[in-house]
């Protein structure tokens, strides 16, 4: 078995050297996504609830790059700037998600990279 990166044209550019997404067998990786939208370049917003949507957005793209898509999400890693903001970004992320309910961790980090920034998310899935 080999990996290989997710590649497409659409993608989040990411802000240093690694992949958006690596693909190992039917596994699919998806690395922390910031709320830049790629559309523009520039962050979506300043709250938590357009950034929180702007994030699993962007991990969509990728996933659906890589044949799969937010359904068949084992586990999200969600990191925020401040924790206080959790009621608020879970309500994005249910809405998103629907009834479907992958594997979560959710932090408080100390930074997140990129000027105001609140909050990023990574996560595994699998292509059916």
């Amino acid at each position: 078995m080999s990996h290989r990166p997710v590649h497409a044209a659409n993608l989040p550019k990411p802000v240093g050297p690694y992949s958006p997404g690596m693909i190992f067998d039917r596994l699919v990786f998806v690395s922390g996504q910031g709320a830049t939208d790629p559309a523009t370049g520039h962050l979506a917003g300043a709250g938590i609830e357009i950034q929180t949507e702007q994030c699993l957005r962007n991990v969509e793209t990728i996933l659906k790059a890589a044949g799969s898509d937010l359904q068949h999400v084992l586990r999200c890693g969600v990191f925020l700037l401040d924790i206080a903001e959790f009621p608020r970004m879970n309500a994005v992320y249910q809405r998103i998600f629907g009834d479907h309910r992958p594997a979560r961790t959710t932090i408080q980090a100390a930074a997140l990279p990129g000027e105001g920034l609140r909050v990023e998310i990574d996560c595994i899935a699998y292509v059916p």
